[in-house]
């Protein structure tokens, strides 16, 4: 019987023993290199030294560091805090549960916790914080197994970069900037206790917080550094308590809000097409240089805010491409970083999108020069006029560009070989994306056909192509991969991402001609729109606009244009989608706000930059360039619209763009919508149109406004 007995107890006694030595043989542990920290990402403009965003994972304020730059003192305070056997015990500590118990029972919260360094860590780094007895058994086992597997100066220093100090900071590093403004290497004994004296309750034992509680536990880590032999009792008594900076006063590592938070976003996608993880975005405590001009991106910033009425309901984007590097030099889509990203996402571009059209002509060797009326057309069952009944009688097809007139265009575009298919085809290859999230294949009905409306604009397009499709024209038809990011760095220095070369390779994707020949045509409409840049610096642009339905409103207006050094492409709506007005209560068109938002980007971001010029255009068809065509003024029919758009042209000036808005511009004839193309169908909708947006119904012709 007692034999019996003998054997249960022994089975009773040995079972733990036998749990734990299974678990032990079946737990691996990794390596230090496995379980790297989280920290922070920080996003910087093409400087390199101005902050445009950081990307906080959660714990992520870190910034590991290696023992030895850790002084030997300030490692001893920490010992003495949280585990005076550290270099001595298995990973686990016996007297360290009865130290913890014996404070439980009497109260003593100073006189710390069970878990050695090695057991925190773990919890921190491996099994998380979740309160079963699985877990620490977990933690127990893995401890143990840890301590004979990692050195102890592995630990230590893996654990001094992991845990939470208050005040945001994680590791110590992170902890000496937020309480002492200082590197690491800097702290004094005195300053390294404070810290180890948080470590227990971070919350709550910041001096700024609880001063009593906070210098009780100091007094109980400095007492364990002379205990520890360690420090002298003599420098003990005469060590004052280090003062602290205010907590205020300690920048919070936040995802960014506002504008900057849409470049994150956009930087965060790109590096996922790189090959770059988001396991190594989160702890690889990386340093992204990107594209962003900060010269070229105040402007833009002060451009919306000067021109847009946020509050009013009106929405902005502002794109800008460096034609030779396809480098994103300013992004805006809107303030808010978790809402809708205006820049990139796709409306329909009015007038605009006529550059595509004419691009697609010249490379079917069709020139300026050529002709075509500018009678109404006819297209299916769409008879398509010009709004005011504007004409230009027959003239070339870069006086119909200038004047922005649809009919021309609808003719242009039946005279290619596959009529709007190669306006689409065009678009493409000079770099409108094929594919939208949500919208699909672009520039096509859902049976794969075009309407001849994608020549004015009937389709959506991001504004950030509309730059870069201007950009490959603006460099001689070589095409340059958009990008937001020059170059990316881990915080040990290795390179993962370089762009930085002065200038990326591009792609061919049409002649010289064709390109130099579309700028050409271009190059008189911002005078012609009063946006002409100061200094009479050259540039070459196009205005749009899209009607709202039927109504006779507009709902976007777009203005496109570039120098041979700046690409951009602003759009402007209402965050319903409903009717845009202008800032004195009529039609809203191209050449007004978003204009004035264009001058302003380009003038005062190239402000130092050289004036240069376009490349001569190169012959095509036998003719190079627009012909020359007597000068004529368009006064505009008496209308709401347009009554309020007859001021004086602004005399050039080689001063960047003033902060005040600039005259109202004097318009050319607005044009009509063109309903019959889109979703409207024949019955008349929200189809593109030229300046004015839209077109006519299919049986009755709108009468001009």
């Amino acid at each position: 019987m007692w034999a019996w007995i003998g054997a249960a107890v022994a089975l009773i006694v040995l079972f733990p023993f036998a749990i734990f030595g299974i678990a032990y043989a079946a737990t691996d542990v990794p390596s230090p290199e496995e379980l790297a920290n989280n920290q922070i990402a920080v996003i910087y403009d093409r400087t390199g030294e101005g902050e445009i965003a950081r990307i906080v994972p959660e714990a992520g304020n870190r910034k590991p560091i290696s023992l030895d730059e850790v002084p030997v003192q300030v490692r001893n305070t920490v010992l003495a805090a949280e585990d005076r056997e550290f270099y001595t015990n298995p990973g686990f500590s016996l007297t360290g549960y009865a130290r913890a118990a014996i404070g439980a029972v009497t109260g003593n919260r100073s006189a710390g916790g069970g878990s050695t360094i090695t057991q925190q860590y773990v919890k921190n780094a491996v099994v998380g914080n979740e309160r079963t007895l699985t877990r620490k058994a977990k933690e127990l086992v893995m401890s143990a197994k840890m301590a004979r597997q990692w050195s102890k100066d592995q630990i230590l220093e893996a654990y001094l970069n992991t845990i939470y100090f208050g005040r945001n900071a994680y590791g110590i590093a992170a902890a000496a900037e937020a309480y002492f403004g200082k590197p690491v290497a800097e702290l004094t004994t005195a300053e390294g206790a404070v810290l180890a004296a948080a470590i227990q309750r971070p919350s709550d034992l910041d001096p700024w917080v609880n001063r009593a509680e906070a210098e009780q536990r100091w007094n109980y880590v400095l007492d364990g550094m002379v205990e520890m032999g360690v420090l002298d009792a003599g420098e003990r008594a005469t060590t004052p308590y280090p003062d602290t900076i205010d907590p205020a006063e300690v920048p919070v590592p936040t995802n960014t809000d506002g504008p900057e938070g849409l470049i994150r976003n956009r930087v965060l996608a790109e590096l996922t097409e790189e090959g770059i993880t988001e396991t190594q975005v989160n702890t690889q405590g990386l340093r992204i240089t990107t594209t962003i001009d900060p010269t070229v991106q105040q402007a833009a910033l002060d451009a919306v805010d000067t021109y847009v009425d946020i509050d009013g309901g009106q929405r902005a984007a502002v794109v800008s491409v460096e034609p030779a590097t396809g480098a994103v030099r300013a992004y805006y889509g809107g303030d808010d970083p978790n809402g809708w990203d205006y820049a990139n996402n796709g409306v329909q571009t009015g007038s605009t999108f006529k550059i595509f059209a004419l691009a697609a002509a010249l490379d079917q060797d069709i020139p300026l020069s050529r002709t075509y009326s500018s009678a109404p057309v006819t297209s299916g069952d769409a008879t398509i006029y010009n709004v005011g009944n504007a004409s230009c009688g027959t003239c070339p097809i870069s006086e119909a560009l200038k004047q922005s007139l649809n009919t021309p265009f609808i003719r242009l575009q039946q005279d290619l070989e596959h009529g709007a298919e190669d306006t689409a085809a065009m678009a493409h290859r000079l770099g409108v994306a094929e594919e939208l999230p949500g919208l699909g294949r672009t520039l096509m009905e859902e049976d794969g056909t075009t309407f001849d409306g994608i020549t004015l604009g009937q389709y959506p397009t991001r504004p950030l192509d509309m730059a870069v499709g201007l950009a490959t024209l603006a460099d001689d038809g070589m095409y340059h991969r958009p990008h937001f990011v020059n170059r990316v760095e881990t915080a040990d220095g290795e390179v993962l991402l370089d762009r930085s070369a002065d200038r990326i390779e591009g792609e061919r994707r049409v002649s010289e001609a064709v390109a130099t020949n579309v700028i050409d045509a271009m190059e008189p409409i911002a005078a012609y729109s009063n946006q002409a840049l100061s200094g009479g610096r050259q540039s070459a642009a196009k205005t749009g606009t899209t009607q709202l339905g039927d109504t006779g409103l507009n709902k976007d207006a777009w203005m496109i244009g570039a120098t041979p050094q700046l690409s951009t492409a602003v759009w402007m709506g209402m965050v319903d989608g409903d009717a845009l007005y202008n800032p004195w209560g009529g039609v809203m068109y191209g050449a007004q706000s978003p204009g004035s938002i264009w001058k302003y980007t380009m003038d005062n971001g190239l402000v130092n930059e050289e004036f240069k010029t376009f490349t001569a255009p190169k012959a095509v068809g036998g003719q190079a360039g627009r012909p020359v065509v007597p000068t004529q003024t368009y006064v505009p029919e008496t209308t709401e619209a347009t009554t309020e758009e007859t001021t004086s042209s602004e005399a050039p000036t080689p001063e960047p763009a003033p902060v005040e808005p600039p005259p109202v511009p004097e318009l050319p004839l607005p044009e009509l919508p063109l309903p019959g193309f889109g979703d409207g169908g024949a019955e008349g909708g929200d189809a593109g149109g030229g300046d004015a947006g839209g077109g006519a119904g299919a049986a009755d012709p709108i009468p001009a406004e």
